[in-house]
């Protein structure tokens, strides 16, 4: 099984630039062209939120438009960039997405890997948190099965060191730690939200954080570092479940010479 995943697309409406720099849309096509090529091709997508950056149904209709050329299924979550009805409304027939309710949670039971989405979205913050409904769904869930999981989420459940984003990171990860040490068959916890490749064991599992398919955040370790971003190449990453582990694979998505034969 190749699980894809592709995080924080930022689609504008009109296809205008993000911060007046960044063409997401025309970032996220040449993502999409790039997976569309692979071979093996993965058997999903899973985007792991900030799907656009400003949540209108005009980006939400951009985002729908691009992503439409992907031959497979794709699996959207919400980040604190999205909007969870105007997600819904642009997205009717993804029907593993609640109707009802009051977040966006789900589980993939079609593949030898199971994945468990959640929904940390906390309306109109930058945060994320996980609350006890949302910790509840995904406790009952582990308990159905000892199948090979992934669970997926927005804001990545570690601090990282890159104050501006560990600021709005995600509360009540030590509420999620104590579900997971308890599932052995958790094999991966994957995120999005920080637009860097950023990995941290966490409750004796590793969590993956995937880098953004548009502008990255600027690699800045020191503290009280303001919030800047990069144009560093736009990226994703592909999990590989070999029948034993979970291997990560980060996909670069920009042209380069090449592949050449080794002599």
């Amino acid at each position: 099984m190749l699980l894809c995943q592709i995080s924080d697309l930022h689609v504008m409406s009109g296809r205008t630039l993000a911060y007046g720099v960044v063409d997401t849309a025309a970032c996220l096509e040449r993502c999409v062209q790039r997976i569309v090529g692979l071979d093996p091709m993965p058997d999903l997508v899973v985007a792991t939120g900030d799907l656009v950056d400003m949540p209108d149904a005009m980006s939400y209709g951009v985002l729908r438009e691009i992503l439409a050329r992907l031959p497979l299924p794709v699996y959207l979550l919400p980040g604190n960039h999205d909007e969870r009805q105007a997600l819904r409304a642009a997205f009717p027939d993804h029907r593993y997405l609640p109707r009802e309710g009051d977040f966006l949670q789900y589980a993939v039971d079609e593949y030898p890997v199971r994945v468990l989405a959640l929904d940390t979205v906390i309306p109109g913050q930058p945060e994320g948190t996980l609350c006890a409904r949302r910790l509840h769904w995904l406790q009952q869930r582990l308990d159905e099965s000892d199948a090979p999981t992934v669970i997926a989420l927005h804001h990545p459940p570690f601090v990282t060191g890159i104050d501006h984003m560990d600021r709005m990171g995600l509360d009540n990860s030590t509420g999620l730690a104590t579900i997971v040490r308890r599932f052995p068959q958790v094999q991966r916890i994957v995120c999005g939200h920080l637009h860097r490749p950023i990995q941290a064991m966490f409750a004796g599992t590793l969590a993956s954080v995937c880098p953004s398919a548009a502008h990255q955040v600027l690699l800045d370790l020191k503290p009280g570092s303001p919030a800047r971003f990069v144009m560093e190449p736009p990226a994703f990453q592909l999990h590989l479940w070999t029948g034993q582990t979970l291997v990560t694979h980060t996909a670069y998505t920009g042209d380069y010479e090449g592949p050449y034969a080794f002599h």
